[in-house]
């Protein structure tokens, strides 16, 4: 798994895939350095730009707990009220409680839940797959109220932290597209990497 992970591969349940289209390659694995703002570790140490460090304000009462990938109905609820949010032109929006579970527990390596709460509510949800090298983010999803909060940013933050404190150097953050306005955001936590010519190589800028 860990080398199909290095190759450019991703998983969703037991299969392993990575795009393949004649004449593009316009989707690239990303990967970022795990850390908490200070420090060494492996490839270098994650560096919070002055937004990261606001989203992490604004965020410093959210609490963080990791659970073992067993699906629950409340998890459940709130994926549901994302996609009709947030993607209600996608297909995961028709999935049902047991194409759910399927996503949550269907994993041939060690995977967790890292489940936020605001308070008592339930403010997002992170499935991760651990490897060798770094946490994969498989999926996320949080509560659309909360926007304001920049909820998906200050998860991937988090598994950064999360991630250096298991002495793991990196995070990825799936595939990118150069130009799409959706991925711009996987390009903004420095340092980072795109897997090119079968290369690791780090994003300028």
């Amino acid at each position: 798994y860990a080398k199909l992970m290095e190759a450019g591969f991703r998983r969703v349940e037991n299969w392993m895939y990575r795009p393949v289209c004649a004449g593009c390659d316009a989707c690239v694995s990303l990967r970022i350095a795990a850390g908490t703002g200070s420090g060494q570790l492996g490839g270098g140490q994650l560096i919070h730009s002055p937004s990261q460090k606001r989203v992490l304000r604004r965020n410093r009462n959210i609490s963080r707990r990791i659970l073992p990938n067993v699906p629950r109905y409340d998890h459940f609820l709130l994926f549901q009220t994302y996609q009709q949010q947030r993607h209600n032109d996608g297909r995961m929006i028709a999935m049902t409680p047991a194409d759910f579970a399927a996503l949550i527990s269907r994993s041939p390596i060690t995977t967790r839940i890292v489940e936020y709460r605001c308070g008592a509510g339930l403010y997002g949800v992170l499935l991760v797959d651990v490897q060798a090298d770094g946490l994969s983010l498989v999926y996320s999803f949080f509560d659309p109220k909360l926007s304001q909060l920049s909820p998906g940013k200050y998860m991937i933050l988090d598994a950064a932290a999360l991630a250096h404190g298991m002495g793991l150097p990196y995070v990825y953050l799936g595939y990118y597209v150069a130009g799409c306005r959706k991925m711009r955001y996987k390009t903004q936590f420095k340092p980072c990497w795109q897997l090119r010519g079968g290369e690791w190589q780090e994003v300028a800028g």
